[in-house]
């Protein structure tokens, strides 16, 4: 055994043994009323990490969720930040317990056989069959079923929240377009491969509490935690699982507060907690590289052509209305009927190069929703609507910056609206916490 994986194994032994020795302790409640343990339970009070409505939250559940995190962190979690991660298993699980209970009452639910796709994919990933996969996590005191329950409400929550309030969430055309002019006068700017890691925050008399916990983390990172394991176990971030890898990202492409605290950090820096709404945001700088140079300039077009027996006149009113149809609706697939005399066709990453040099004139000054003049050729009527325009600077299409951009509006929904079904419930935390008086 080489010296790097004898001082691994010993790591991990050193953090298995501080795992399994707060269970040592037991549970001890919090100030205040003694929970109501639900009838269903029938094992000792001592046992009892947490209680959720009607459901039990056991040591052994935390300890479980603890060794997954530390199996996903291959091992590097410094033993001084057991307590922080007993914490966030704790939290974890009554998150986990406070979706299910929700998703229950709207009859959501995985489909037959989803749960175990992902157990699949999880094994795949790791380069094992699933039976190997099961082995493994047992070898790790792990149980498949502690798994299956945190991998279901990943599936039902999302499908929840879309669900409920997917359709209330809207993205002003105004929005992306301001993002898309922002990342096109910064195009020439330099690009930032950013880690990210978000501490949501309760309720705002919270505030101080998280922006401590979120220092603390800090201070691990400074004694050497990856920030990617750090962001695996506490973040809040839908990209902690990848260890709050968000990829490269432009000068402007995010929020001005957060763009402004990574322009000016040398690669390897972190900022400090960044308060923004409903979290404390804490950036990684990984790497930087100079902007991309312009390549060559692409579209998306609309395409419709009828005979010219149809007539001048009667082909330019009906190849018009390719403006006002839905062709660069749907995807791939042009949703129009112009027409029985009339062919359509989404032409997708066309170039001066790979175009018909009859149309290179046409096409080269179409600005995104601009319809050309018609084009006589071969006994047709062509026109084009440019769906898409990418000038060649690396900017994401006008669809994915749509994308995103929804996609930050839901997650704060769901944020909120977890904090919701909190507040309806009953909730009692009753772990301490190692090496804190009274948990």
């Amino acid at each position: 055994m080489t010296a790097e994986k004898t001082l691994k194994s010993g790591f991990k032994s050193i953090a298995l043994a501080a795992i399994a020795g707060f269970a040592i302790n037991g549970a001890a409640a919090q100030q205040g009323d003694a929970p109501t343990i639900p009838d269903s339970y029938d094992g000792p009070a001592s046992a009892i990490a947490a209680v959720v409505n009607d459901s039990v939250i056991t040591t052994y559940d935390v300890q479980q969720r603890m060794r997954m995190m530390l199996l996903s962190s291959g091992g590097a979690i410094d033993p001084q930040v057991i307590p922080q991660l007993q914490l966030r298993a704790v939290r974890d699980l009554v998150e986990e317990r406070l979706k299910l209970y929700e998703a229950r009452e709207f009859d959501v639910k995985p489909e037959d056989g989803e749960v175990d796709k992902e157990l699949q994919a999880m094994a795949t990933q790791s380069g094992l069959s699933l039976d190997d996969f099961s082995k493994r996590l047992e070898a790790e005191g792990i149980s498949v079923n502690a798994l299956r329950s945190q991998i279901s409400s990943q599936i039902v929550w999302p499908r929840l929240v879309q669900g409920r309030y997917g359709n209330r969430v809207r993205v002003n055309d105004d929005d992306v377009e301001a993002t898309i002019e922002r990342m096109r006068a910064d195009a020439t700017q330099e690009q930032i491969l950013v880690s990210e890691i978000c501490i949501a925050v309760p309720s705002p008399d919270q505030s101080q509490a998280y922006y401590d916990g979120a220092l603390q983390l800090l201070e691990q990172m400074r004694r050497g935690v990856p920030f990617a394991v750090v962001a695996q176990q506490f973040s809040a971030c839908t990209t902690a699982a990848a260890g709050g890898d968000m990829g490269w990202v432009r000068s402007g492409e995010l929020p001005p507060d957060l763009d402004a605290a990574v322009r000016d950090l040398p690669p390897g820096a972190v900022t400090n907690p960044i308060p923004t709404e409903g979290a404390f945001m804490i950036l990684a700088v990984r790497d930087k590289r100079e902007a991309v140079k312009q390549g060559e300039k692409s579209w998306t077009l609309a395409y419709a052509s009828t005979p010219v027996s149809t007539g001048r006149a009667a082909a330019r009113t009906e190849l018009d209305r390719l403006r006002t149809s839905e062709a660069c609706a749907g995807g791939r697939t042009l949703r129009l009927d112009l027409g029985e005399k009339v062919s359509t066709a989404l032409i997708e990453n066309v170039t001066l190069g790979t175009a018909d040099e009859r149309f290179r004139p046409t096409i080269e000054n179409l600005s995104r929703g601009n319809l050309s003049e018609m084009v006589e050729a071969d006994g047709y009527f062509h026109v084009f609507l440019a769906c898409e325009v990418d000038e060649g600077l690396g900017i994401p299409s006008r669809s994915a910056v749509e994308d995103r951009l929804y996609s930050r509006q839901l997650e704060r929904i769901a944020q909120q609206y977890l904090r919701d079904v909190e507040r309806k419930s009953t909730v009692d935390i009753l772990l301490a916490t190692p090496g804190a008086p009274n948990g």
